[in-house]
């Protein structure tokens, strides 16, 4: 692997993009974000939502960790791609394994997640980036130790299986503080596109829950109101991200000093994506239950999911901006406390109600925020 892949022809952030592969590769993250939306709207219960948060915080940590490896080492080579394809695979099968992966399911999730973690670390070891290299060689131990005990946790039940998921989710998460972060080099435009990429990903799937969910119910005016208000709450959450975010996040990337860009992208897109995507997961379970309930109240798991969702999805948001220190919080945090008793709404009224609810408290708040900030900075000012 020459230094053509590590240079990748130059150090600006815009000389590398998302390539067809990487895009490709995405394919299996859209089946993985389906089958965790069906676990939870399965089993809309604390222990779905906790089986459902350490699969997903197991799964984001190694898969964001290819957008990492793709932006260090453009697949471009034939042995490369062949090496993403692998790993590919991996996903897939532990993908495939989710809905069960507490129950029979396991070994196959920690096979796959096993052969994603060392398809991963080979990858960056190829890199002809000794920074990458080095980094690599204290985190792939720390990856190649979770693999391990989650791939342990599919031959055990109970507490003891609950104990190694955790383990596992929190390694991942702490490991970035004992291990070399700062090696890893950052290319801004391809890492915040790549992640942008993901987020419409998991927005699609909300658009996707509320088509499942009226198969076989016919196409009467009721049921058309409330795709098109999933739709229009669907476009209010991209609104609040693609409005700028991932533009000003790129600029404090392309601007960071090399050491800090490292950390600066592992918060942002590491840990406040967190809560940006389970959002989105959360809300697509609630919107898969609650259709079909066109005209009447909803169950409360489904009301209690849909503004759950949209909540998490805003605070993940105001974190998003916090960590990057892109913008003032203070909207995006009164807009995530107002969406919560919306579920009020849909338990007293109906679907299409407190959908209708949060899409205009969304779109509201959206249009509001520059006169908020304005009114906060000279509130703070007098």
């Amino acid at each position: 692997m020459g230094a053509d892949q590590a240079q990748a022809g130059g150090t600006g952030s815009a000389e590398v993009r998302v390539s067809t592969i990487e895009l490709f590769f995405d394919l299996v993250f859209v089946f993985a974000i389906t089958q965790l939306t069906s676990l939870l709207a399965g089993e809309p219960t604390m222990a779905g939502l906790g089986r459902v948060a350490l699969v997903f915080g197991n799964l984001w940590w190694i898969y964001g960790g290819y957008a990492w490896l793709t932006n260090a080492v453009p697949p471009r080579e034939p042995v490369l791609r062949l090496l993403l394809l692998l790993a590919m695979g991996g996903f897939l099968v532990a993908a495939l394994a989710i809905p069960t992966a507490f129950d029979g399911g396991g070994v196959a999730f920690g096979v796959g997640y096993l052969l994603v973690t060392l398809v991963h670390t080979g990858m960056f070891l190829l890199s002809s980036q000794e920074s990458a290299v080095r980094a690599m060689r204290r985190l792939g131990p720390a990856n190649a130790i979770t693999a391990a005990l989650l791939l342990w946790a599919g031959f055990t039940q109970g507490l003891l299986q609950w104990t190694l998921w955790t383990a596992a989710f929190g390694l991942h998460w702490v490991s970035p503080f004992f291990t070399a972060v700062p090696g890893f080099p950052i290319r801004a435009a391809h890492f915040v596109e790549r992640h942008g990429l993901i987020v419409l990903i998991a927005l699609g799937e909300s658009i996707v829950a509320v088509g499942i969910g009226m198969a076989g119910h016919g196409l009467q005016v009721d049921r058309v109101v409330t795709a098109v208000l999933g739709l229009a709450l669907a476009a209010a959450l991209w609104w609040l991200y693609f409005d700028g975010e991932d533009e000003r996040a790129e600029r404090v990337l392309d601007a960071a000093g090399v050491d800090q860009t490292t950390w600066l992208a592992l918060y942002g897109f590491g840990y406040a994506f967190l809560p940006i995507l389970s959002g989105i997961i959360v809300f697509a379970a609630g919107v898969k239950n609650a259709v079909g309930h066109q005209g009447e109240p909803v169950t409360a798991s489904a009301a209690w999911l849909l503004a759950a969702g949209v909540g998490t999805y805003l605070v993940g948001l105001a974190w998003f901006r916090r960590l990057l220190g892109i913008g003032p919080i203070s909207a995006r945090l009164a807009i995530a406390g107002a969406v919560l008793p919306s579920a009020m709404i849909g338990l007293a009224v109906s679907l299409e109600a407190q959908l209708g609810v949060l899409a205009t408290l969304v779109v509201g708040g959206v249009l509001a925020e520059p006169a908020w900030e304005r009114h906060m900075r000279a509130a703070v000012g007098g």
